[in-house]
């Protein structure tokens, strides 16, 4: 778990769905005005908490050796990547649900695991299902249930990163960069002349 709850500057995995979104909607220019630094986002539930303190155990009875909240910076495309969890060849992305609905991995969080792949260089990667009763979002002491645990393969997408992902995510770097509010007309200008320079 990383501590720091700024947001401002740099565009996380985690956000692989904003930057692939349409940028003239209002979730858009909200999720934007935070990572310009007016405006901060600490929103806080249950689950949230008791996922962050579960997440270590979690992980650690998957592989007792990993090593834990590793973060990789790359300023050029001001892209933050936070993992959970990772080997010398695999990232573990720890994901927690309530044990009585059945998990299935939503393309937010593929998309999140292939942007941490990309930033990691590493191909290799996991989520990490965990299912917490209510007495586990209570007590975050409470025995870990192996047979609740559940690892998902995640296979690296290139197509996505990089004819979908790192595109925009440069144009928003670039955004970042020079104080400008990111539009969908904006982005297509600033792509179209982008290709010609590498063409």
């Amino acid at each position: 778990m990383i501590d720091s709850q700024d947001r401002s500057g740099w565009i996380g995995a985690s956000d692989s769905d904003r930057v692939v979104s349409n940028f003239d909607t209002k979730t858009f220019i909200d999720w934007w005005l935070t990572k310009e630094g007016v405006t901060s986002n600490h929103f806080e539930s249950a689950e949230m908490n008791a996922g962050t303190h579960w997440e270590h155990r979690i992980l650690e009875s998957v592989n007792e050796d990993m090593e834990m909240d590793k973060q990789i910076l790359i300023p050029e495309l001001r892209l933050r990547v936070n993992l959970d969890g990772n080997t010398e060849d695999t990232i573990y992305e720890c994901k927690t649900h309530k044990a009585e609905k059945e998990f299935k991995v939503p393309l937010k969080y593929k998309r999140q695991v292939w942007v941490q792949m990309f930033g990691a260089n590493l191909r290799k990667a996991y989520i990490v299902a965990y299912g917490l009763t209510e007495n586990d979002y209570l007590n975050y002491l409470a025995p870990l249930d192996k047979a609740r645990l559940e690892l998902f393969e995640i296979e690296y997408n290139e197509d996505f990163i990089n004819n979908t992902y790192l595109p925009r995510l440069k144009y928003l770097a670039h955004c970042l960069e020079d104080g400008i509010f990111p539009t969908e007309d904006d982005a297509k200008e600033w792509l179209k002349h982008e290709s010609k320079k590498n063409f």
